[in-house]
């Protein structure tokens, strides 16, 4: 059965709420995996793991535990890429799916970033979730349960 694995360290509280949420009106098994404490409600289809401190622990964890089907939540380009590879598919925090058929654009188009930052060009910090951002996760999130019921 499907899960969904969310990369916690980063996932914005309003989406954590919305994905316990969906959690329990569907059943689905929600992992969030951390290297910090996370405040989760108790739930049969909530778990909460938390690694140790490190670059990419949480990451690798989700990789290792990812398969194909998952959903995995984040926001991390490179994670999302090694899932991708797995045949999960990746929703980040704006509400866009990530697949096959887009990561290798968002792979370059963040290494080109990573290039200019390193050059010393200011490419600013990304804008602050929109109402349109939260629906837009909220809405892909409810097309991928329809899809993975129970």
């Amino acid at each position: 059965m499907a899960k969904i694995l969310v990369d916690a360290d980063a996932c914005p509280k309003v989406h954590r709420e919305t994905l316990v949420r969906a959690s329990e009106r569907t059943g689905v098994h929600c992992v969030f995996i951390a290297n910090h404490a996370i405040p989760l409600p108790k739930r049969a289809t909530i778990t909460f793991l938390q690694v140790s401190s490190g670059f990419d622990i949480a990451d690798h964890e989700i990789v290792q535990r990812a398969e194909a089907g998952d959903l995995i939540i984040s926001s991390d380009i490179p994670l999302a890429d090694e899932v991708i590879e797995k045949g999960a598919l990746v929703l980040n925090s704006r509400g866009e799916m990530l697949t096959k058929e887009v990561i290798k654009a968002k792979l370059n188009m963040r290494d080109f970033m990573e290039t200019m930052r390193a050059s010393g060009v200011q490419t600013g910090g990304p804008n602050a979730l929109s109402q349109t951002d939260r629906r837009e996760f909220a809405n892909q999130l409810d097309r991928w349960l329809a899809r993975n019921k129970p």
